[in-house]
């Protein structure tokens, strides 16, 4: 029988490059995304890889959807062996201009969504005496940028978060550990290009060298299978000593 993966934020991004990679490895993914074709790329992912799939687009604002999805998720496959919680929205603004609301909604999205999800999975892990969570938090959840006020609250939320889940579990098999990317280009990060390039008075390009890959030793964006092959290393079986950590794939930022 497959072991089983839910993945947040899948349909897209780094999320799809994961549940790829996932299954491609044999994992029966539970997909999750906001893209109207989101049960199509569902479908076709499980089809050329033979394994089994399903897909919601649960609200992760609302705590009610998110256990929605997991009873789902448990349904479809009898278990959830792997969440990988890796749904994130991102506004870009100076803190005195910065929206109310667009704080609450990433800090509810970002941060609160990993920890409603993890919390509905725990019961199910704890009793199959197996489970991974790997939370994709962000080089911002260990260092910080202007303009990035709610984000990099959410992404040191998720550090946090990692650990206690790590600590948690350590007894029943299962663990929690952070993937920290620089920056990856993505769906998101090129809607941050733009925004950037407002805040900045800069062009595009000019956001890309001077802003974003400034901090980075290695001046390329971080390929998304890296990430996929960190989080297959951390779901397996024999990874049970490594928990509560982040992992860190920034081009040698935060080593500065």
């Amino acid at each position: 029988m497959n072991k089983a993966a839910l993945i947040t934020g899948s349909t897209s991004g780094i999320g799809k490059s994961i549940a790829i990679a996932f299954a491609d490895a044999g994992y029966d993914i539970m997909f999750h995304g906001l893209e109207k074709d989101g049960p199509q790329i569902a479908e076709k992912i499980g089809e050329e890889y033979s394994v089994k799939t399903a897909f919601s687009n649960a609200n992760l604002k609302e705590q009610d959807a998110i256990n929605e999805l997991v009873s789902e998720a448990v349904k479809e496959f009898g278990k959830i062996d792997i969440l990988i919680n890796n749904a994130g929205i991102q506004h870009v603004s100076k803190v005195e201009d910065f929206p109310l609301q667009k704080w609450n909604d990433i800090i509810a999205i970002n941060l609160t969504s990993a920890f409603v999800a993890s919390r509905a999975v725990w019961p199910f892990m704890k009793r199959n005496g197996f489970g991974r969570i790997i939370n994709i938090s962000s080089v911002h959840g260990l260092r910080a940028s202007e303009y990035k006020s709610a984000y990099v609250s959410a992404k040191h939320g998720i550090i946090g978060l990692t650990k206690v889940l790590g600590l948690e579990g350590a007894g029943d098999n299962i663990t929690c550990n952070a993937i920290c990317p620089g920056y990856v280009r993505t769906p998101l990060v090129e809607g941050q290009i733009k925004d950037q390039a407002k805040a900045h008075g800069l062009s595009e390009e000019e956001v890309i060298k001077q802003v974003m890959l400034k901090k980075q030793a290695v001046k390329e964006f971080i390929p998304e299978k890296k990430i996929a092959e960190l989080a297959l290393f951390l779901a397996k079986e024999d990874s049970s000593a490594i928990t509560g950590s982040a992992y860190v794939l920034d081009g040698g930022w935060s080593a500065q």
